[in-house]
């Protein structure tokens, strides 16, 4: 087998994986969405089938894991070409992450839908909006190589901190109010923590496209604007 032949093979599978990737990424972007309608609509068959469909990205995790496994013994990669390849491992857990919480979201809405409608409801889809927005673009990032666009991500996970910051003193500000609230306000509580943390996940994602590309990691720390703690 002539060295042209192992390349061409080499680079079908890295596209193999790449399409994978991608897919995973739409069914998760696409399951947050669907975890926002269902959430605003107290639907309980939505969410349980939203529960149900997160097997899909638990199963092409772990195709795409096998795939990689499979590729680091058979042609061991050297330099950019094995960032290339550890990188989908990576990102493919991070968006079976994305994956969960929202399949978390749906469990949470279930239980919110035994009780009377929190106002603070209203601040989700700006929250779910922008996470989904900022996972869309994270992929995107990587299957183009765009790491100027990855940065940009990685700093606007800043705004999501915000949103979720806000919507938290709200939510904490309508328990006072109505100490009858606290368990349902403590679910929504929950969800907002989910959709935060899916921003995590798409600067993961955004922090792994740049190591592909330039060889290192980020110099600076990222920036934080969540002050729920504080």
């Amino acid at each position: 087998m002539n060295n042209e032949h192992i390349l061409k093979s080499f680079d079908s599978e890295l596209a193999r994986l790449y399409g994978e990737i991608e897919r995973m990424g739409a069914l998760s972007v696409s399951q947050l969405e669907r975890a926002g309608a269902v959430l605003l609509a107290r639907d309980d068959a939505a969410a349980s089938a939203l529960i149900a469909a997160d097997v899909e990205i638990d199963a092409l995790e772990s195709a795409i894991s096998q795939d990689v496994l499979r590729l680091l013994a058979l042609r061991q990669p050297m330099a950019r070409d094995l960032r290339e390849v550890y990188s989908t491992l990576k990102i493919a857990s991070d968006i079976e992450r994305v994956g969960d919480l929202a399949a978390n979201v749906a469990k949470r809405s279930k239980v919110l839908n035994q009780s009377r409608v929190i106002p603070a409801v209203a601040g989700l889809p700006d929250l779910i909006d922008l996470a989904a927005e900022l996972v869309r673009e994270a992929i995107k990032s990587y299957l183009t190589r765009d790491a100027e666009l990855a940065k940009r991500i990685r700093e606007r996970d800043a705004e999501l901190d915000q949103l979720y910051t806000r919507l938290f003193r709200e939510v904490l500000t309508y328990m006072a109010e109505d100490a009858r609230m606290i368990t349902a306000c403590s679910h929504l509580l929950f969800i907002a923590k989910n959709i935060e943390r899916i921003g995590d996940h798409a600067t993961n994602i955004a922090e792994s496209t740049w190591f592909v590309v330039h060889g290192e990691a980020f110099s600076e720390a990222r920036t934080k604007r969540d002050d729920t703690t504080s």
